[in-house]
């Protein structure tokens, strides 16, 4: 599991995210792991090292290059797909790793047959959890209630229950409870 390879690419990703000129790429990489590490204590290293490349050089491509609206940011995010499975790839290539084994990292990057693949729905649960975590609050604040609580409700949609269960344990302000609360018993 921890062979000096996956060391080697786990660092080469590191030092690829750590490249962001706004500083945040390379903690969420390493946050995302530890979440997936947390719902799978035994996950694969294909798993494990698409956690850390998900976003890998996400800066890159800044949303703004793409049109304003749903059909520009779907746009927007299967590029970015595309863009960290080859750049993944390319990272894997160099430290000596086989093709069956670059070609299941990059369809969990892709999200290739999600839910029906268990990493993949661990993947989902890891990134769910870190939105909760990290980006949540800030989203809110920018973010009307409305499309807020539309945001969480396809969030929660995506994951499993033991997902769900972790995220009502999270600690979060007053607003962020109240908007979950809302998403959850929208008739309340």
């Amino acid at each position: 599991m921890n062979s000096s390879r996956f060391q080697e690419a786990i660092g080469r990703i590191d030092a690829a995210n750590g490249e962001d000129p706004r500083g945040i790429e390379l903690a969420y990489s390493q946050r995302l792991s530890e979440w997936v590490e947390r719902i799978e204590p035994q996950a694969s290293d294909e798993l494990r090292l698409a956690a850390r490349a998900q976003h890998i050089c996400r800066w890159v491509i800044p949303r703004e290059t793409y049109p304003a609206g749903r059909v520009g940011y779907l746009k927007w995010r299967e590029d970015l797909k595309q863009f960290h499975s080859r750049k993944t790839g390319e990272i894997l290539r160099g430290v000596g790793y086989d093709e069956a084994t670059i070609s299941r990292v990059q369809d969990l990057i892709r999200k290739r047959n999600f839910p029906r693949v268990p990493e993949g729905r661990v993947l989902e649960d890891a990134l769910c959890l870190v939105f909760l975590e990290t980006q949540f609050a800030e989203t809110a604040a920018k973010t009307g209630d409305e499309k807020m609580i539309g945001i969480l409700q396809k969030a929660w949609r995506k994951m499993t229950p033991e997902a769900q269960q972790i995220a009502l344990t999270m600690p979060m302000t007053t607003e962020c409870r109240a908007l979950v609360e809302k998403a959850l018993h929208p008739s309340s």
